[in-house]
């Protein structure tokens, strides 16, 4: 598994393959916002990305001039799209169904659950904005006291974050019909006026960059097999199912771990759906974080499930 910084707030492959396709329950809800969000004009977006000065590894494959054709694709294609229109973002609402069973919540209830987004609530901050820590009641979106209830992370966009509404839209629309043990899960979103939150589980742990990088105490080998071994099954759950979804930011600050060290993907704001029938690839502009990043994805913008398994390491 590749090791970088960043920040957020077992069994065979044939039995792999058996869970993916067991798993890969997407709801009809979300059918329509796939065309919604191609139908609809987006705001210009960037991705935050990591000096490679402070990665702990530096890649050989990469030299200053692979570098500068990685930021030059993304800046091309992220200059040629417009504004992302509220009504758009909206529309989530009407096309939500109870199948999906993701909770719709009011920036009155979030803003209670985290105690008016107190400071001392942050969980992680990142280019789209802040992560805070909050309680809601147990099945339903009314806000609980601290230490009460569930204990939820509630992601908040920047009105002019540099992670953009169409990623935020992306993360809705894959963690709203996606569900595995080993992916993050998303409770309910708020879309309110200019304001856009994401409620997900609380993943008490922490990220994996943490543990690996921020913290006196080294994991032991056991608890390292498990992470790498959950990501793993993360990872081909995504791959392996009839509609594949390539993950495209897979890195140590993207793995939370749950109280025992149970490894779950978070942050599908860079995801995309992989190619099917005869396609061989999905041609993209070029994302994600550097060091990461497999080198023919890099060079081509062609995209593929492999571009993640170079990632993992």
């Amino acid at each position: 598994m590749r090791e970088g910084t960043g920040a957020v707030g077992g069994g065979g492959g044939g039995e792999t393959a058996k869970v993916a396709a067991a798993n890969d329950s997407r709801c009809g809800c979300w059918a329509a916002l796939a065309q919604t969000v191609r139908g609809a004009s987006c705001k210009p977006t960037s991705t935050k990305r990591e000096s490679p000065n402070a990665l702990p590894r530096t890649s050989l494959v990469y030299d200053a001039a692979t570098e500068t054709r990685y930021l030059n694709a993304s800046n091309r294609e992220l200059a040629n799209e417009a504004n992302f229109s509220t009504e758009s973002a909206e529309n989530l609402s009407s096309q939500r169904s109870s199948s999906c069973q993701l909770l719709e919540f009011t920036f009155q209830e979030l803003k209670s659950a985290t105690g008016n987004f107190r400071p001392d609530s942050i969980l992680g901050e990142g280019g789209f904005g802040y992560v805070f820590k909050g309680w809601i009641e147990e099945n339903g979106t009314a806000p609980a006291k601290p230490g009460t209830g569930v204990t939820v992370a509630v992601k908040s966009l920047k009105p002019d974050a540099l992670q953009g509404h169409r990623e935020w839209v992306a993360e809705v629309d894959f963690l709203g019909q996606l569900h595995h043990p080993n992916l993050v899960k998303l409770i309910g979103y708020c879309i309110e006026d200019d304001q856009r939150l994401l409620v997900y589980e609380f993943m008490t742990r922490g990220s994996l960059e943490n543990h690996l990088f921020r913290r006196a105490l080294p994991l032991p080998w056991s608890s390292r097999v498990k992470i790498a071994l959950g990501a793993a099954k993360g990872l081909a759950f995504l791959h392996g199912g009839s509609e594949p979804v390539i993950y495209r930011d897979f890195k140590t600050s993207n793995i939370l771990l749950d109280a025992e060290y149970n490894a779950k993907l978070s942050d599908f704001g860079l995801a995309k759906a992989g190619p099917q029938g005869d396609k061989t690839h999905v041609s993209t502009r070029v994302v994600g974080t550097y060091g990461y990043a497999a080198p023919e994805y890099v060079m081509t913008g062609h995209l593929t499930a492999k571009s993640d398994v170079y990632s993992f390491g």
